[in-house]
C-alpha cells in the first residue's frame, strides 16, 4: 500500500509538472477573442484521474493551476482566471472519469471525452454568465457584453474539448497498457 502511494503522489507531481508547461504553451484560435487560449493542460490530468482515480485528477488541475498563479499572476490581482481554469478542468475530467469507469473500453472513453467536452462547455457557459464575467468586470473594471458566451465562450470550450478528445484518444491507445497495469496496481492494493 504504501509503495502504491508513493508511486502515485509522484506521479501526481509529474503529471501536474506537465500540466503546468503544457499550461505555458497555449495559443489563441483566430476566430475566438484573444483572452481564450487553446492549451492541452488537461491531457495530464485525465490521464491521471484514468490511472488513479477522480481524486488525482482533480489534484493534477489543482496543482497545475497554482503553480501557473504563483510563477505567472493574474491580471487581476485575484486567481479569477486560474479558478475559471480550474473548474472548467473539473468539469472534464470528471465526466468522463465516470463514464468511461462505467463502460471501460474506448467507445466509453470516446462517449465520456464527448460527455465531458458539453458538461464543461454548458456549466462553463452559466459560470462565465454568472461569475467569471462580473468577477472581470469588478476587478479590471472590463466589460465585455453578455453575448459574448453565446458567440465566443460556448462555442471555444465545444472546439478546446474536440481538440483535446483527439489528443487523448491517441494517447490513450499508446498508452493503454500503462493504464492497464496502474489499475492492475490499484485492484492489487
Amino acid at each position: 500500500m504504501k509503495k502504491l502511494n508513493t508511486r502515485m503522489f509522484v506521479t501526481i507531481g509529474m503529471l501536474s509538472a506537465l500540466a503546468y508547461v503544457l499550461m505555458l504553451l497555449n495559443f489563441p484560435l483566430p476566430p475566438f477573442p484573444s483572452f481564450l487560449m487553446v492549451d492541452f493542460s488537461d491531457i495530464p490530468a485525465l490521464i491521471a484521474a484514468i490511472a488513479f482515480g477522480p481524486v488525482a485528477g482533480i489534484l493534477v488541475e489543482l496543482f497545475k493551476n497554482v503553480l501557473d498563479y504563483f510563477m505567472t499572476g493574474s491580471d487581476t490581482g485575484v486567481p479569477v482566471g486560474h479558478t475559471a481554469n480550474f473548474l472548467a478542468g473539473i468539469l472534464f475530467v470528471l465526466p468522463t472519469y465516470y463514464i468511461y469507469r462505467h463502460f471501460e473500453s474506448k467507445k466509453g472513453l470516446l462517449i465520456g471525452l464527448v460527455g465531458g467536452t458539453f458538461i464543461m462547455s454548458i456549466i462553463m457557459s452559466v459560470l462565465n454568465y454568472f461569475v467569471f464575467l462580473p468577477a472581470y468586470k469588478y476587478f479590471m473594471n472590463f466589460e465585455l457584453p453578455s453575448e459574448i458566451i453565446v458567440t465566443g465562450i460556448l462555442p471555444f470550450n465545444i472546439l478546446k474539448g474536440i481538440l483535446i478528445t483527439i489528443v487523448f484518444t491517441l494517447l490513450f491507445s499508446k498508452m493503454n497498457t500503462w493504464f492497464t497495469k496502474q489499475l492492475t496496481y490499484k485492484r492489487a492494493a
